[in-house]
């Protein structure tokens, strides 16, 4: 009876329906892949961001205030504002799902353009602010070509990296 349900469990959970409906969601595809494109960003990873956020909730608040699907905090939204020159801004519409996936896929691409297209430095930038990452790069001699997210000294932001990438292979199988 065990090797039964331990046979059915497996092939439930490996199941790519099941996998694009509870674990890899798409939720808001059409939104996500219209910024995507209009930002040229890898509509996966974006998918991957938000899972990794919000799970796809868009009323999500973190504990440090960062809003919507994308998590983005109220001083960035409004930063993001002026960068796209969006007089519409406010911190409420960062629940709004268009305004919070324009708003995070821009934010990835200007951090992907200014690290250069690595995704690994520009995900630890999204979580834990560019600055932070510009500390490490200078006190533990990383480069532009830093790769190894395990020896990102912040243990949410190491987490947070592995889980979107690790997000981003299964929506990159799923989502072809």
């Amino acid at each position: 009876m065990i090797l039964v349900l331990a046979s059915l469990s497996y092939f439930v959970w490996q199941n790519e329906d099941f996998q694009r409906k509870y674990l890899y969601p798409y939720d808001y595809q059409d939104t996500i892949n219209f910024y995507a494109d209009r930002y040229e960003v890898d509509r996966n990873l974006v998918a991957s961001v938000i899972l990794a956020e919000s799970k796809f909730r868009q009323d999500a608040t973190s504990v440090h205030g960062a809003r919507g699907l994308m998590q983005i905090m109220p001083e960035t939204g409004s930063w993001i504002a002026t960068q796209i020159e969006d007089d519409s801004f406010s911190v409420d519409k960062l629940y709004n799902v268009n305004m919070n996936i324009k708003y995070g896929t821009w934010y990835l691409s200007e951090l992907q353009t200014e690290f250069e297209g690595n995704e690994v430095l520009a995900l630890a930038a999204y979580n834990a602010g560019r600055g932070n990452v510009y500390e490490w790069m200078e006190k533990y001699h990383w480069d532009i070509n830093f790769k190894d997210y395990t020896k990102i000294p912040f243990p949410e932001t190491r987490e947070y990296v592995k889980r979107v990438l690790e997000n981003k292979k299964h929506y990159n199988k799923l989502y072809k």
